[in-house]
Protein backbone atom coordinates (compact mmCIF):
# COMPACT_ATOMS: atom_id res chain seq x y z
CA UNK A 1 0.00 0.00 0.00
CA UNK A 2 2.91 2.29 0.95
CA UNK A 3 4.49 1.24 -2.74
CA UNK A 4 1.01 2.61 -4.45
CA UNK A 5 0.84 5.76 -2.15
CA UNK A 6 4.45 6.74 -3.32
CA UNK A 7 4.17 5.78 -6.82
CA UNK A 8 0.96 7.94 -7.36
CA UNK A 9 2.41 11.04 -5.30
CA UNK A 10 5.58 10.78 -7.82
CA UNK A 11 3.17 10.79 -10.88
CA UNK A 12 1.13 13.48 -9.40
CA UNK A 13 4.40 15.71 -8.98
CA UNK A 14 5.82 14.83 -12.18
CA UNK A 15 2.21 15.52 -13.61
CA UNK A 16 2.12 19.14 -11.75
CA UNK A 17 5.83 19.98 -12.86
CA UNK A 18 4.70 19.62 -16.17
CA UNK A 19 1.50 21.29 -15.84
CA UNK A 20 3.41 24.70 -14.30
CA UNK A 21 6.12 24.07 -17.32
CA UNK A 22 3.23 24.09 -20.10
CA UNK A 23 1.24 26.95 -17.95
CA UNK A 24 4.98 29.30 -18.12
CA UNK A 25 5.69 28.50 -21.48
CA UNK A 26 1.92 29.40 -22.37
CA UNK A 27 2.48 32.61 -20.31
CA UNK A 28 6.12 33.18 -22.37
CA UNK A 29 4.38 32.81 -25.29
CA UNK A 30 1.22 35.46 -25.11
CA UNK A 31 3.92 38.11 -23.26
CA UNK A 32 6.42 37.59 -26.48
CA UNK A 33 3.70 37.36 -29.29
CA UNK A 34 1.92 40.54 -27.62
CA UNK A 35 4.83 42.90 -26.65
CA UNK A 36 6.02 45.72 -28.92
CA UNK A 37 9.42 46.08 -28.92
CA UNK A 38 11.10 43.08 -29.22
CA UNK A 39 11.28 42.04 -33.37
CA UNK A 40 12.33 39.16 -32.74
CA UNK A 41 10.21 37.96 -29.83
CA UNK A 42 7.16 39.23 -31.51
CA UNK A 43 8.18 37.09 -34.21
CA UNK A 44 9.48 34.01 -32.49
CA UNK A 45 8.11 34.02 -29.32
CA UNK A 46 10.01 32.07 -26.65
CA UNK A 47 12.74 30.55 -29.03
CA UNK A 48 13.56 33.84 -29.78
CA UNK A 49 14.68 34.19 -25.56
CA UNK A 50 17.77 32.20 -26.55
CA UNK A 51 19.09 34.49 -28.79
CA UNK A 52 19.28 37.55 -25.82
CA UNK A 53 20.68 34.83 -23.82
CA UNK A 54 23.28 33.67 -26.07
CA UNK A 55 24.15 37.69 -26.64
CA UNK A 56 24.05 38.43 -23.13
CA UNK A 57 26.86 35.37 -22.32
CA UNK A 58 28.72 35.47 -25.73
CA UNK A 59 31.34 37.76 -23.99
CA UNK A 60 31.84 35.05 -21.54
CA UNK A 61 32.36 32.88 -23.42
CA UNK A 62 34.61 34.31 -26.05
CA UNK A 63 36.80 34.92 -23.02
CA UNK A 64 37.10 31.92 -22.08
CA UNK A 65 36.85 29.51 -25.27
CA UNK A 66 37.18 31.63 -28.44
CA UNK A 67 39.47 34.34 -28.44
CA UNK A 68 42.90 33.65 -27.90
CA UNK A 69 45.62 34.44 -26.22
CA UNK A 70 46.50 37.84 -27.31
CA UNK A 71 43.10 39.38 -29.13
CA UNK A 72 40.41 40.09 -26.42
CA UNK A 73 39.71 43.38 -25.27
CA UNK A 74 40.06 46.34 -23.23
CA UNK A 75 42.90 43.28 -21.76
CA UNK A 76 43.94 40.10 -23.59
CA UNK A 77 44.02 36.90 -21.62
CA UNK A 78 47.83 36.68 -21.93
CA UNK A 79 48.17 40.51 -20.06
CA UNK A 80 45.86 39.25 -17.83
CA UNK A 81 48.13 36.31 -16.41
CA UNK A 82 51.16 38.54 -16.67
CA UNK A 83 49.48 40.74 -14.01
CA UNK A 84 48.36 37.72 -12.39
CA UNK A 85 51.60 36.15 -12.01
CA UNK A 86 52.82 39.37 -10.57
CA UNK A 87 50.54 39.82 -8.10
CA UNK A 88 51.28 35.94 -6.66
CA UNK A 89 54.66 36.54 -6.90
CA UNK A 90 54.90 33.65 -9.37
CA UNK A 91 57.58 35.49 -11.47
CA UNK A 92 57.33 36.81 -15.37
CA UNK A 93 59.21 33.19 -16.66
CA UNK A 94 57.46 31.54 -19.69
CA UNK A 95 58.77 29.15 -22.17
CA UNK A 96 58.79 27.86 -26.12
CA UNK A 97 59.13 31.77 -27.08
CA UNK A 98 56.65 34.50 -26.92
CA UNK A 99 53.28 35.06 -28.17
CA UNK A 100 53.80 38.48 -28.90
CA UNK A 101 54.29 39.32 -32.49
CA UNK A 102 57.07 41.86 -32.49
CA UNK A 103 55.93 42.79 -36.52
CA UNK A 104 52.66 43.90 -34.99
CA UNK A 105 52.24 48.03 -36.08
CA UNK A 106 53.16 49.90 -32.25
CA UNK A 107 54.41 46.89 -30.78
CA UNK A 108 57.33 47.55 -28.46
CA UNK A 109 61.12 46.32 -28.96
CA UNK A 110 63.75 47.74 -26.45
CA UNK A 111 67.10 48.25 -27.41
CA UNK A 112 69.37 45.35 -25.61
CA UNK A 113 73.19 46.89 -24.91
CA UNK A 114 76.05 44.91 -26.42
CA UNK A 115 77.03 45.09 -22.52
CA UNK A 116 74.43 45.34 -19.93
CA UNK A 117 74.67 46.40 -16.77
CA UNK A 118 76.79 44.33 -14.12
CA UNK A 119 74.65 43.56 -11.12
CA UNK A 120 77.67 44.95 -9.35
CA UNK A 121 77.42 47.72 -11.32
CA UNK A 122 73.27 48.54 -10.89
CA UNK A 123 72.05 51.41 -9.28
CA UNK A 124 68.65 51.37 -7.07
CA UNK A 125 65.76 53.77 -8.42
CA UNK A 126 66.11 56.97 -6.82
CA UNK A 127 63.03 58.61 -5.45
CA UNK A 128 61.97 61.67 -6.66
CA UNK A 129 60.61 64.85 -4.77
CA UNK A 130 57.43 66.88 -5.83
CA UNK A 131 57.44 70.08 -4.89
CA UNK A 132 60.68 70.53 -3.49
CA UNK A 133 60.90 74.41 -2.92
CA UNK A 134 57.63 74.96 -3.63
CA UNK A 135 55.47 74.10 -1.00
CA UNK A 136 55.69 73.77 2.94
CA UNK A 137 55.66 69.96 2.88
CA UNK A 138 57.05 68.23 -0.25
CA UNK A 139 56.17 64.96 -1.32
CA UNK A 140 59.35 62.22 -1.54
CA UNK A 141 57.91 59.46 -4.49
CA UNK A 142 59.62 56.13 -3.67
CA UNK A 143 57.40 53.78 -6.15
CA UNK A 144 57.60 54.48 -10.12
CA UNK A 145 54.20 52.49 -10.33
CA UNK A 146 51.77 53.55 -8.20
CA UNK A 147 47.57 53.03 -7.76
CA UNK A 148 45.81 55.71 -9.66
CA UNK A 149 42.50 57.64 -8.94
CA UNK A 150 40.00 54.91 -7.87
CA UNK A 151 36.72 56.16 -5.66
CA UNK A 152 35.25 54.17 -2.81
CA UNK A 153 32.00 54.20 -4.23
CA UNK A 154 33.43 52.95 -8.31
CA UNK A 155 35.04 50.15 -5.95
CA UNK A 156 34.10 49.20 -2.79
CA UNK A 157 35.39 49.15 0.78
CA UNK A 158 37.21 45.95 1.06
CA UNK A 159 39.22 46.83 -2.22
CA UNK A 160 39.98 50.26 -0.94
CA UNK A 161 40.99 49.14 2.72
CA UNK A 162 43.51 46.36 0.31
CA UNK A 163 44.76 48.61 -2.45
CA UNK A 164 46.02 51.02 0.77
CA UNK A 165 47.75 48.34 3.11
CA UNK A 166 48.97 47.09 -0.84
CA UNK A 167 50.40 50.41 -1.20
CA UNK A 168 51.71 50.61 2.05
CA UNK A 169 53.66 47.55 1.54
CA UNK A 170 55.38 48.63 -1.39
CA UNK A 171 55.88 51.73 -0.74
CA UNK A 172 53.90 53.47 -3.70
CA UNK A 173 51.11 56.09 -3.23
CA UNK A 174 47.42 55.56 -3.34
CA UNK A 175 44.91 58.39 -5.35
CA UNK A 176 41.69 58.44 -3.88
CA UNK A 177 39.77 59.14 -6.88
CA UNK A 178 37.31 62.20 -6.63
CA UNK A 179 34.85 60.65 -4.01
CA UNK A 180 36.54 61.73 -1.04
CA UNK A 181 39.06 60.66 1.30
CA UNK A 182 37.61 57.59 3.15
CA UNK A 183 38.28 55.49 6.44
CA UNK A 184 39.34 52.72 4.02
CA UNK A 185 41.86 55.06 2.28
CA UNK A 186 43.41 55.94 5.63
CA UNK A 187 43.12 51.84 6.80
CA UNK A 188 46.62 51.05 5.63
CA UNK A 189 48.45 54.05 6.42
CA UNK A 190 50.03 54.20 2.57
CA UNK A 191 50.80 57.78 0.97
CA UNK A 192 47.76 59.08 -0.61
CA UNK A 193 47.07 61.95 -3.08
CA UNK A 194 43.88 63.49 -2.45
CA UNK A 195 41.72 64.05 -5.54
CA UNK A 196 39.80 66.96 -5.87
CA UNK A 197 36.98 66.18 -8.91
CA UNK A 198 34.55 68.93 -10.74
CA UNK A 199 32.21 68.28 -8.06
CA UNK A 200 34.38 68.85 -4.59
CA UNK A 201 33.47 65.57 -3.32
CA UNK A 202 34.85 65.04 0.50
CA UNK A 203 35.99 69.32 0.15
CA UNK A 204 32.55 70.57 -0.32
CA UNK A 205 30.14 72.15 2.07
CA UNK A 206 26.37 71.81 1.69
CA UNK A 207 26.04 73.87 -0.98
CA UNK A 208 28.34 72.50 -3.49
CA UNK A 209 31.17 75.55 -2.18
CA UNK A 210 34.73 74.44 -1.28
CA UNK A 211 34.80 73.79 2.71
CA UNK A 212 38.16 75.17 4.33
CA UNK A 213 38.05 73.76 7.24
CA UNK A 214 37.48 70.07 5.60
CA UNK A 215 40.57 70.92 3.21
CA UNK A 216 42.57 71.84 5.75
CA UNK A 217 41.61 68.93 7.98
CA UNK A 218 42.35 67.02 5.26
CA UNK A 219 46.10 68.43 4.75
CA UNK A 220 46.55 67.92 8.12
CA UNK A 221 46.54 64.36 7.64
CA UNK A 222 50.31 63.44 7.41
CA UNK A 223 49.67 60.32 5.14
CA UNK A 224 48.26 62.88 2.29
CA UNK A 225 50.90 63.89 0.71
CA UNK A 226 49.48 66.05 -1.85
CA UNK A 227 46.60 67.48 -3.95
CA UNK A 228 45.25 66.71 -7.38
CA UNK A 229 42.83 68.60 -9.61
CA UNK A 230 41.44 66.02 -11.63
CA UNK A 231 40.09 68.18 -15.25
CA UNK A 232 39.20 65.34 -16.93
CA UNK A 233 39.91 61.70 -17.45
CA UNK A 234 40.86 59.55 -20.28
CA UNK A 235 37.73 57.27 -20.54
CA UNK A 236 35.40 60.08 -20.74
CA UNK A 237 36.99 63.96 -21.09
CA UNK A 238 34.19 66.56 -20.97
CA UNK A 239 32.61 64.21 -19.06
CA UNK A 240 31.89 64.34 -14.86
CA UNK A 241 31.99 61.04 -12.45
CA UNK A 242 28.99 59.24 -12.58
CA UNK A 243 28.27 56.77 -9.72
CA UNK A 244 24.63 55.15 -10.42
CA UNK A 245 22.23 55.17 -7.89
CA UNK A 246 22.38 52.17 -6.59
CA UNK A 247 26.11 52.28 -5.40
CA UNK A 248 25.64 55.41 -3.75
CA UNK A 249 25.15 53.77 -0.42
CA UNK A 250 24.76 55.92 2.60
CA UNK A 251 28.41 55.88 3.84
CA UNK A 252 29.18 57.02 0.67
CA UNK A 253 26.86 60.02 0.29
CA UNK A 254 28.00 61.11 3.62
CA UNK A 255 31.34 61.08 2.57
CA UNK A 256 30.71 62.78 -0.84
CA UNK A 257 28.17 64.93 0.96
CA UNK A 258 25.20 64.01 -1.43
CA UNK A 259 21.96 62.58 -1.20
CA UNK A 260 21.84 58.36 -0.89
CA UNK A 261 20.34 56.21 -3.65
CA UNK A 262 20.92 59.09 -6.32
CA UNK A 263 23.08 58.91 -9.10
CA UNK A 264 26.38 60.85 -8.31
CA UNK A 265 26.80 63.38 -11.37
CA UNK A 266 29.96 65.60 -11.41
CA UNK A 267 29.99 68.23 -13.84
CA UNK A 268 31.96 68.41 -16.50
CA UNK A 269 34.55 70.67 -15.31
CA UNK A 270 35.29 72.73 -12.30
CA UNK A 271 32.77 75.53 -12.76
CA UNK A 272 35.48 77.64 -11.27
CA UNK A 273 37.77 76.97 -13.82
CA UNK A 274 37.43 78.41 -17.53
CA UNK A 275 40.44 79.52 -18.64
CA UNK A 276 44.11 78.77 -17.95
CA UNK A 277 44.85 81.74 -15.67
CA UNK A 278 41.98 80.51 -13.20
CA UNK A 279 43.28 76.99 -13.49
CA UNK A 280 46.62 78.57 -12.24
CA UNK A 281 44.80 80.50 -9.84
CA UNK A 282 43.12 77.63 -8.15
CA UNK A 283 46.69 75.65 -7.81
CA UNK A 284 48.61 78.35 -6.03
CA UNK A 285 45.46 79.09 -3.79
CA UNK A 286 44.88 74.99 -3.08
CA UNK A 287 49.05 74.83 -2.47
CA UNK A 288 48.72 78.00 0.29
CA UNK A 289 46.33 76.83 1.93
CA UNK A 290 47.57 73.11 2.35
CA UNK A 291 50.92 73.60 2.20
CA UNK A 292 51.32 70.33 0.08
CA UNK A 293 52.28 69.82 -3.66
CA UNK A 294 49.37 70.75 -6.08
CA UNK A 295 49.12 68.37 -9.06
CA UNK A 296 46.48 68.05 -12.19
CA UNK A 297 44.97 65.43 -14.00
CA UNK A 298 44.11 66.01 -17.75
CA UNK A 299 43.17 64.19 -21.05
CA UNK A 300 44.68 65.33 -23.50
CA UNK A 301 43.13 66.15 -27.30
CA UNK A 302 46.18 67.87 -29.27
CA UNK A 303 49.21 69.81 -28.81
CA UNK A 304 46.79 73.31 -27.25
CA UNK A 305 46.59 72.78 -23.72
CA UNK A 306 50.24 71.99 -22.62
CA UNK A 307 51.52 74.63 -25.14
CA UNK A 308 49.02 77.07 -23.65
CA UNK A 309 49.66 75.94 -20.10
CA UNK A 310 53.55 76.34 -20.46
CA UNK A 311 53.25 80.09 -21.75
CA UNK A 312 50.78 81.24 -18.98
CA UNK A 313 53.65 79.74 -16.42
CA UNK A 314 56.67 81.07 -18.15
CA UNK A 315 54.43 84.20 -18.56
CA UNK A 316 53.20 84.33 -14.73
CA UNK A 317 55.82 82.81 -12.47
CA UNK A 318 57.14 79.05 -11.65
CA UNK A 319 54.99 79.67 -8.69
CA UNK A 320 51.95 79.25 -10.11
CA UNK A 321 52.93 75.99 -12.12
CA UNK A 322 51.44 72.65 -10.68
CA UNK A 323 53.65 70.57 -8.66
CA UNK A 324 52.89 67.46 -11.06
CA UNK A 325 51.08 66.34 -14.23
CA UNK A 326 49.20 63.13 -14.90
CA UNK A 327 48.45 63.11 -18.67
CA UNK A 328 45.54 59.78 -18.95
CA UNK A 329 45.09 58.57 -22.11
CA UNK A 330 42.47 57.85 -24.27
CA UNK A 331 42.65 54.35 -23.32
CA UNK A 332 41.73 54.77 -19.85
CA UNK A 333 39.19 52.90 -18.02
CA UNK A 334 36.63 54.22 -15.74
CA UNK A 335 33.77 52.17 -13.94
CA UNK A 336 31.06 53.72 -15.52
CA UNK A 337 31.29 55.90 -18.76
CA UNK A 338 29.72 56.93 -22.14
CA UNK A 339 30.72 54.49 -25.07
CA UNK A 340 30.80 57.81 -27.20
CA UNK A 341 33.94 59.34 -25.32
CA UNK A 342 35.34 56.20 -23.81
CA UNK A 343 35.51 54.92 -28.07
CA UNK A 344 36.40 57.87 -29.75
CA UNK A 345 37.64 61.19 -27.58
CA UNK A 346 40.97 61.64 -26.36
CA UNK A 347 44.40 60.95 -27.23
CA UNK A 348 45.84 57.48 -26.45
CA UNK A 349 48.88 57.60 -24.15
CA UNK A 350 51.07 56.36 -27.05
CA UNK A 351 50.45 60.27 -28.46
CA UNK A 352 49.50 62.32 -25.77
CA UNK A 353 52.49 61.37 -23.28
CA UNK A 354 55.28 62.13 -25.84
CA UNK A 355 53.46 65.51 -26.53
CA UNK A 356 53.22 66.60 -23.13
CA UNK A 357 56.62 65.71 -22.64
CA UNK A 358 58.11 67.43 -25.43
CA UNK A 359 56.07 70.72 -24.71
CA UNK A 360 57.52 70.80 -21.15
CA UNK A 361 61.09 70.20 -22.20
CA UNK A 362 60.66 72.88 -24.92
CA UNK A 363 58.93 75.32 -22.37
CA UNK A 364 62.11 74.08 -20.06
CA UNK A 365 59.24 73.17 -16.89
CA UNK A 366 60.36 69.41 -17.06
CA UNK A 367 62.14 70.30 -13.95
CA UNK A 368 59.33 72.10 -12.37
CA UNK A 369 56.75 69.69 -13.29
CA UNK A 370 57.06 65.78 -12.78
CA UNK A 371 55.24 63.96 -15.04
CA UNK A 372 53.04 60.93 -14.90
CA UNK A 373 51.75 58.66 -17.48
CA UNK A 374 48.36 57.08 -16.90
CA UNK A 375 46.06 55.01 -19.46
CA UNK A 376 46.43 51.04 -19.95
CA UNK A 377 50.26 50.92 -18.16
CA UNK A 378 49.67 47.54 -16.64
CA UNK A 379 52.60 45.40 -17.48
CA UNK A 380 56.32 46.28 -17.03
CA UNK A 381 57.11 46.75 -20.75
CA UNK A 382 54.70 49.69 -21.11
CA UNK A 383 55.23 51.27 -17.98
CA UNK A 384 59.05 50.97 -19.16
CA UNK A 385 57.98 52.99 -22.46
CA UNK A 386 56.51 55.62 -20.30
CA UNK A 387 59.99 56.51 -18.28
CA UNK A 388 61.50 56.46 -21.96
CA UNK A 389 59.07 59.04 -23.25
CA UNK A 390 59.49 61.35 -19.93
CA UNK A 391 57.68 60.06 -17.81
CA UNK A 392 58.87 60.33 -14.16
CA UNK A 393 55.67 57.87 -12.57
CA UNK A 394 53.20 55.58 -14.20
CA UNK A 395 49.64 55.33 -12.76
CA UNK A 396 47.41 52.28 -13.42
CA UNK A 397 43.91 51.58 -12.09
CA UNK A 398 43.19 48.43 -14.02
CA UNK A 399 46.40 46.82 -13.13
CA UNK A 400 46.02 47.10 -9.06
CA UNK A 401 42.06 45.62 -9.65
CA UNK A 402 43.90 42.84 -11.85
CA UNK A 403 46.01 42.52 -8.52
CA UNK A 404 42.90 42.16 -6.62
CA UNK A 405 41.54 39.65 -8.56
CA UNK A 406 39.60 41.34 -11.45
CA UNK A 407 38.58 38.92 -14.29
CA UNK A 408 37.09 41.83 -16.63
CA UNK A 409 33.46 41.09 -16.20
CA UNK A 410 32.89 44.53 -17.37
CA UNK A 411 30.72 44.51 -14.74
CA UNK A 412 31.75 47.12 -12.84
CA UNK A 413 28.85 49.50 -13.69
CA UNK A 414 26.23 47.26 -12.62
CA UNK A 415 26.89 46.86 -9.08
CA UNK A 416 27.29 42.58 -9.40
CA UNK A 417 31.03 42.56 -9.61
CA UNK A 418 31.81 38.92 -9.02
CA UNK A 419 34.69 39.50 -7.50
CA UNK A 420 33.83 41.85 -4.68
CA UNK A 421 35.76 44.59 -6.37
CA UNK A 422 33.34 47.25 -7.73
CA UNK A 423 29.48 46.43 -5.57
CA UNK A 424 28.64 47.34 -2.46
CA UNK A 425 27.11 43.60 -2.59
CA UNK A 426 28.49 42.17 1.04
CA UNK A 427 27.75 38.89 -0.23
CA UNK A 428 29.92 39.42 -3.36
CA UNK A 429 32.05 41.13 -1.22
CA UNK A 430 32.81 38.46 1.05
CA UNK A 431 34.96 36.65 -1.45
CA UNK A 432 37.55 39.94 -1.26
CA UNK A 433 39.80 39.11 1.14
CA UNK A 434 41.72 41.71 2.69
CA UNK A 435 44.63 39.98 4.45
CA UNK A 436 45.23 38.09 1.24
CA UNK A 437 44.78 40.32 -1.53
CA UNK A 438 46.61 43.72 0.04
CA UNK A 439 49.91 40.96 -0.54
CA UNK A 440 48.80 40.57 -4.19
CA UNK A 441 48.60 44.35 -4.30
CA UNK A 442 52.26 44.96 -2.85
CA UNK A 443 53.55 41.91 -4.74
CA UNK A 444 52.34 43.89 -8.36
CA UNK A 445 53.78 47.04 -6.98
CA UNK A 446 56.96 45.62 -6.17
CA UNK A 447 57.54 42.95 -8.96
CA UNK A 448 56.76 45.86 -11.54
CA UNK A 449 59.16 48.21 -10.22
CA UNK A 450 61.59 44.85 -10.37
CA UNK A 451 60.66 44.34 -13.62
CA UNK A 452 61.16 47.77 -15.40
CA UNK A 453 64.75 48.30 -13.81
CA UNK A 454 65.26 44.36 -15.20
CA UNK A 455 64.33 46.06 -18.86
CA UNK A 456 66.79 49.36 -18.05
CA UNK A 457 69.19 46.55 -17.05
CA UNK A 458 68.86 45.15 -20.46
CA UNK A 459 69.77 48.72 -22.04
CA UNK A 460 72.29 49.36 -20.52
CA UNK A 461 71.08 51.98 -18.27
CA UNK A 462 71.60 51.16 -14.26
CA UNK A 463 68.58 51.91 -12.96
CA UNK A 464 65.02 52.41 -14.27
CA UNK A 465 65.06 56.81 -14.64
CA UNK A 466 68.20 56.38 -16.95
CA UNK A 467 65.81 55.15 -19.56
CA UNK A 468 65.87 57.62 -22.88
CA UNK A 469 63.62 57.46 -26.14
CA UNK A 470 66.57 56.13 -27.68
CA UNK A 471 66.55 52.57 -25.76
CA UNK A 472 63.07 51.50 -27.19
CA UNK A 473 61.29 51.31 -30.79
CA UNK A 474 58.51 51.27 -32.03
CA UNK A 475 57.38 48.56 -34.90
CA UNK A 476 55.68 50.42 -37.98
CA UNK A 477 52.55 49.57 -40.11
CA UNK A 478 55.48 48.46 -42.81
CA UNK A 479 57.14 45.92 -40.65
CA UNK A 480 60.17 47.74 -39.71
CA UNK A 481 60.96 49.82 -36.33
CA UNK A 482 61.79 52.64 -35.34
CA UNK A 483 63.42 54.54 -32.54
CA UNK A 484 61.56 56.88 -30.03
CA UNK A 485 64.05 59.54 -30.43
CA UNK A 486 63.55 60.09 -34.23
CA UNK A 487 59.66 59.04 -34.10
CA UNK A 488 59.49 62.01 -31.48
CA UNK A 489 62.98 63.91 -31.44
CA UNK A 490 63.29 65.77 -28.17
CA UNK A 491 63.31 69.12 -28.68
CA UNK A 492 65.32 71.60 -27.84
CA UNK A 493 64.70 73.78 -24.23
CA UNK A 494 63.42 77.08 -25.87
CA UNK A 495 62.11 75.64 -28.93
CA UNK A 496 58.90 76.90 -28.46
CA UNK A 497 55.43 75.22 -29.28
CA UNK A 498 55.55 71.41 -29.75
CA UNK A 499 54.33 70.00 -32.53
Amino acid sequence: MDFDWMQMLKAGLGTLVALLVVVGLFVMFVRDVTQKKHTVLRNFPVIGRFRYWFEELGEYFRQYFFANDREEMPFNRSTRSWVYRLAKNEGGIIGFGSTYDLHAPGALIFVNAPFPVLESDRLPTPPLTIGEGWCRTPFVARSVVNVSGMSFGAISAPAVSALSRGAKEAGCWMDTGEGGLSPFHLDGGCDLIMQVGTARYGVRDSHGEYDLAKIREIAARETVRAFEIKLSQGAKPGKGGVLPAAKVTDLIAQIRGIPAGKDSLSPNRHPDIATMDQLLDRIAWLRDLTGKPVGIKTAIGGRYFTNQLAERILARGLEFAPDFLVVDGGEGGSGAAPQALADHVGLSIDEALPRVADALVAAGLKPRIRLVASGKLVTSARAAWALCCGADFVNTARGFMFSLGCIQALRCHTNTCPTGITTHNPRLQRGLVVEEKYLRVASYATNMNREIDMIAHSCGARHARELERRHVRLVQPTGASIALDILHPIPAKGAGRAA
